[in-house]
């Protein structure tokens, strides 16, 4: 699958839908890329943890009350340590950028920002960006919203995320003719991990997977790994990135690292 931008949609809810997408950007932005990665899941509004300082003009102010501003207006660096994580460091210091663009509004205006009219600026901040960035990463609920279908529709490849789980697996099937519905289709499957005590696949959750993420820190304030990262998860990310993008990317690990990895 070669694309210059994809929709990550999230099987089920909490799925690591974002921290997936946010982790993608900065292993492209690691390897020399430019990525950025848009908030179409308003719910939740989670991109917005990964910047640092106050959020001013967000995505669903260029979809209704500043529809004419550049999308420059509502875009920011991801902050290499996380929320809370130290000293501001921010993603101008990788080889290339990762910036997202994300969704920080009261009710009123998400509402507004929900409409079909919306979705249809929507598509066109996504094709913005794809002229601004070598790659674009949008952020998606599970399809049962404008934004959501506008998402799939618009983005040359459609990738889902869900929990390395058997409830994942079954939520993939649903997921496949939510998007078939609206005429798209799943190019791609992620499946994450989940963290001590989670549901455990005994036969292979990840068997219907293209990518299978190992667990990490959940924690918004551990992301991205990727950022500096050498254990598998960065490993795996980049390798990821790479497959989804259907492109090479160079990216330096420790031998540490390594040494590391062979160890365990």
């Amino acid at each position: 699958m070669h694309a210059t931008t994809l929709a990550l949609v999230g099987a089920t809810g909490g799925a690591g839908t974002t921290r997936t997408a946010v982790e993608l950007a900065t292993a492209g932005a690691r390897g020399g890329r430019d990525v950025a990665v848009i908030d179409a899941a308003y719910a939740t509004q989670g991109l917005s943890e990964y910047v640092h300082g106050r959020i001013g003009t967000d995505l669903t102010t260029l979809l209704t009350d500043e529809a004419g501003a550049s999308l420059s207006a509502a875009t920011y660096p991801i902050a290499l340590g996380g929320r809370s994580g130290g000293g501001g460091d921010e993603a101008g210091s990788l080889p290339g950028r990762a910036d997202v663009i994300p969704a920080r509004a009261p009710f009123e205006r998400v509402a507004r920002a929900k409409t079909s009219e919306a979705a249809r600026r929507l598509e066109r901040r996504i094709d913005e960006a794809a002229t601004a960035y070598d790659a674009v990463v949008v952020d998606a609920s599970p399809v049962a919203s404008n934004e959501a279908v506008a998402a799939v529709t618009a983005a040359d490849g459609v990738v889902a995320v869900r929990p390395a789980t058997p409830h994942g697996s079954d939520a993939l099937q649903r997921l496949h003719g939510r998007i078939a519905d609206v005429g798209a289709s799943v190019d791609a499957t992620v499946a994450v991990s989940r963290g001590i005590g989670a549901e455990a696949d005994a036969d292979g959750a990840s068997a219907d997977a293209d990518v299978t993420l190992p667990e990490t820190d959940p924690r918004v304030t551990a992301a991205p790994v990727t950022a500096t990262g050498d254990g598998d998860y960065s490993r795996t990310v980049a390798d990821a990135y790479a497959r989804l993008f259907d492109t090479t990317l160079e990216v330096d690990f420790s031998e540490e690292g390594l040494i590391e990895r062979m160890r365990t």
